[in-house]
């Protein structure tokens, strides 16, 4: 009798063990699971109203700004000349060329692949970049793209 009082308290205990790791397994579970979802959601908005990062295309800061003069002067870029081409910097471009370089995507300031379709496209009609016109930025675009800077100094 003793050996089968001792196999029952210990089956319980251990049966409690499992349940009580069990439940709390899954209740530390939900927490991580919800606390995942809301910093996805945290992310999403902070993505959502924060400005997208710099991307100069190999530009250096005073070329850079050179540029934004430019568009400054032609295509409503709104400022500041700090040789940072963010967001605003790239609408304008965007809208110097939907206007006149076959760019079709919307003017939202993200510099992606059809973005640079256009400006390679540009970039070979007025400033000797080689090709090919496949959206794919590199060396020779950058060449090209200072040729253009250099001739926006002028607009500073």
């Amino acid at each position: 009798m003793r050996t089968l009082t001792r196999t029952l308290v210990s089956a319980t205990a251990v049966a409690g063990i499992l349940v009580g790791g069990l439940a709390g397994a899954s209740s530390s579970f939900a927490a991580t699971g919800a606390a995942a979802e809301a910093a996805t959601k945290s992310a999403a908005s902070a993505e959502a109203v924060s400005p997208l990062a710099v991307d100069n295309h190999g530009l250096s800061t005073p070329e850079a700004r050179n540029v934004q003069c430019w568009l400054m002067d032609n295509w409503g870029y709104p400022g500041p000349l700090n040789g940072q081409l963010g967001t605003e910097s790239w609408k304008a471009i965007q809208r110097f060329l939907q206007a006149d370089w076959g760019y079709a995507g919307p003017i939202n300031g993200v510099p992606e692949f059809s973005t640079d379709r256009a400006l390679l496209t540009f970039l070979t009609a007025e400033y000797g970049y080689p090709g090919p016109i496949d959206g794919v930025w590199g060396p020779s675009a950058t060449v090209a793209f200072k040729r253009f800077a250099a001739w926006c100094a002028g607009a500073c």
